[in-house]
């Protein structure tokens, strides 16, 4: 399933990863990396016992289409690998009741700031919350919640990033590098940081301050030549084409998605992830409910390969990112 946008009376989106991040600086696990992104803006509220979502990367995890079958077979003409995933962020978190609750009439507990500076609306990254696997990417008080029974989490994944290897045309061996890719129905971006460097969009996919669609990605490496280079660093950027990113819903018959975002949907489960079991608000609760919300990196990014398929990713053959989205999700409710 591709991704999706829906209107509320402002542009509101809700969508569609290896076993462990990056190593980087350690920061307290209730608050936003700010070393890396400063104007992050998601501040917790209220008192008392919390709702907790956190993400865990995992590149076993099942690897599902877009209607929540398991897949077994890439496109032809496709490579793909599991990356490792250093960061994550969320546009959009809604609490559904049951299958035919449509999309924003369910709980919506969070919704992320957007912008119109790019034209039409679109999400803000530089206010975007961006987070490290097991980070609190947000919490909000129980006694803020309405009690009831939610069968399925919906979540609009908006950003990531992840290391990869690739190999090079100039280079013996495997190489390593970083992309950072947007996943939401739209993103406003000036500037990013993808592993070391800062990166302006460049003009061939509409440079600066604009809107960028949903799959706009950035590439940086120290290992290869042919790219433009900063402080010894070569970047490059790329869009790919208009519905290619993978949005998972198993609940699409009845409870669709509209396409253009990323909401990613998927039931509830126990705490091992095994059986289906919906988070229970009674209003009463007196220690805090903790979802790790599991996304499947299996195979999460998809290239299209450049002659006879070989599985290896080889930027400086023209190789481009086709597929950047998140394989499955299993939020795991911890009482």
């Amino acid at each position: 399933m591709k991704t999706i946008i829906l209107l509320f009376g402002i542009c509101l989106v809700v969508s569609s990863c290896k076993k462990k991040s990056v190593a980087e600086e350690e920061i307290p696990t209730t608050q936003v990396d700010t070393k890396i992104y400063p104007d992050s803006v998601w501040t917790p509220t209220g008192t008392g016992p919390r709702l907790i979502f956190k993400f865990k990367f995992d590149s076993t995890q099942a690897r599902l289409d877009a209607f929540g079958n398991t897949l077994s077979a890439l496109p032809s003409g496709h490579g793909a690998l599991s990356p490792v995933f250093n960061k994550m962020a969320a546009h959009y978190l809604e609490l559904a009741q049951n299958d035919y609750t449509l999309l924003g009439a369910g709980k919506v507990l969070y919704h992320a700031p957007e912008t119109t500076k790019g034209g039409s609306t679109a999400i803000d990254f530089g206010r975007s919350v961006v987070v490290k696997e097991a980070a609190i990417f947000f919490s909000k008080a129980i006694n803020e919640i309405t009690p009831g029974t939610y069968q399925w989490l919906r979540l609009s994944l908006s950003y990531q990033n992840y290391d990869l290897p690739f190999l090079s045309n100039s280079l013996s061996g495997t190489q390593y590098g970083t992309i950072a890719s947007f996943l939401g129905y739209k993103t406003y971006v000036e500037k990013y940081k993808i592993k070391t460097q800062d990166y302006i969009p460049s003009a061939s996919v509409g440079g600066p301050n604009s809107n960028h669609p949903q799959g706009y990605w950035g590439f940086e490496t120290n290992y290869i030549v042919g790219y433009p280079n900063n402080n010894g660093h070569y970047m490059l950027d790329g869009q790919p084409p208009v519905g290619a990113t993978t949005v998972v819903n198993p609940n699409f018959a009845n409870s669709p998605i509209p396409a253009g975002s990323c909401v990613v949907t998927a039931k509830f489960t126990n705490n091992l992830g095994t059986t289906a079991s919906p988070l229970i608000i009674t209003g009463s609760e007196t220690n805090d409910i903790i979802i790790t919300v599991s996304l499947s990196t299996n195979k999460s990014f998809e290239w299209l390969e450049v002659g006879a398929p070989d599985g290896y990713y080889k930027p400086d053959a023209g190789e481009k990112p086709i597929d950047m989205g998140i394989r499955g999700m299993l939020p795991k409710v911890q009482y």
